[in-house]
């Protein structure tokens, strides 16, 4: 059951019902120890503000503790929300990351919220939500991280700070495909959100390719989907660790902000036949099952898409079944765990 997808993570810190914010954040650090150890390719970790149910409001700072805790996986961030702060301090605190872990670090820039709207006036009360403000960001941004000196504008004056000999991969998310024109413009990598649309990705990634510039960065377009994925040992356990996950969006969806539960406590949920067709459309945000189930699904949803990467987003009660479908993930895609590759190079090393 060989594959060649490439396979990464992005992890949200949730806080499970009866839980803290402090168990989540441990929890990630352990499941970028452990999905380091198994071959995946990236461990990006999201942003998001006013809520229990998530415990990361500020990946720059977490993602400098997992630098710590990883060796091989590159870090980064699914996403920063540009629009909430200046693109100087964003480009700083990524080449800081970068100096710290030459070679490990991915931008991934946002513009949604990441919250409601009144939080996001606070963290920025200049912030119009205006496409032309936020072009103008990135622009910003993309010339602090190269060194860009430009007549007559900041960038002839101030530079982003460390100095530093390699600059973050940058990445453009969207759930929409607008951000997808703004990757292909700059000459960036594009991260399409399907776990939070599941229509129409396939073509915004296909017009990204065919407007994408390469840039001094990126030659050729690069693009990847991202997705809620639940990988069990038996179809029974995936189908009820699904359940549990489609009925938390649809609680979010109704206003409620309780954290994550076990299937026990929302089996018997009341369900009306608008509420289940809902449960159903937030089905199609994910892939679930056993470890060859998922594998088809992953690899025809891949295909669909036109990458060769996929992020797997998971969200369970239960630490345990979070962990465990990404190890059955990384069995049956056949990546490479970090002992194998170092014990290949190693030996080649002795043969030469």
């Amino acid at each position: 059951m060989s594959s060649t997808l490439r396979l990464s993570v992005l992890d949200q810190s949730p806080v499970r019902q009866g839980g803290t914010a402090r168990q989540a954040l441990e929890e990630t650090i352990q499941l970028a120890r452990l999905t380091d150890q198994l071959g995946y390719t990236r461990f990006w970790v999201s942003e998001h503000h006013n809520t229990g149910t998530l415990a990361g409001s500020a990946p720059e700072v977490l993602l400098g503790r997992l630098g710590a805790e990883t060796q091989h996986i590159r870090l980064g961030s699914g996403g920063v929300m540009l629009p909430h702060y200046s693109a100087l301090k964003v480009a700083e605190n990524f080449r800081l990351l970068e100096t710290l872990y030459p070679g490990r670090i991915d931008l991934g820039i946002g513009r949604a919220p990441g919250t409601d709207r009144l939080t996001a006036h606070v963290l920025n009360p200049q912030n119009t939500f205006r496409d032309e403000d936020f072009v103008d960001q990135l622009m910003d941004l993309r010339g602090f991280l190269r060194d860009e000196v430009v007549p007559n504008t900041v960038h002839e004056k101030v530079k982003a700070a460390p100095f530093a000999t390699t600059m973050p991969e940058l990445w453009l998310l969207s759930s929409n495909g607008q951000s997808g024109l703004f990757a292909a413009h700059l000459g960036a990598s594009f991260s399409f959100a399907h776990f939070i649309n599941p229509v129409a990705g396939p073509d915004m990634v296909r017009l990204y390719k065919e407007r994408f510039r390469p840039s001094d960065e990126l030659a050729v377009p690069r693009a990847t989907v991202a997705l809620f994925v639940l990988c069990a040992d038996t179809e029974l356990k995936a189908n009820e660790l699904a359940e549990t996950l489609a009925l938390q969006m649809l609680k979010l969806e109704t206003g409620d902000r309780s954290s994550i539960g076990s299937y026990d406590t929302v089996r018997d949920y009341p369900l009306t036949p608008e509420l289940r067709a809902r449960l159903t459309y937030h089905r199609q945000r994910m892939v679930s099952g056993t470890p060859e189930q998922v594998h088809t699904q992953l690899t025809a949803l891949a295909a669909s898409y036109g990458v060769e990467e996929v992020t797997a987003v998971t969200i369970t009660y239960d630490f345990a079944d979070r962990l465990r479908s990404y190890e059955l993930l990384a069995e049956v895609f056949e990546l490479t765990p970090v002992a194998q590759e170092v014990a290949q190079g190693a030996f080649s090393g002795r043969l030469h």
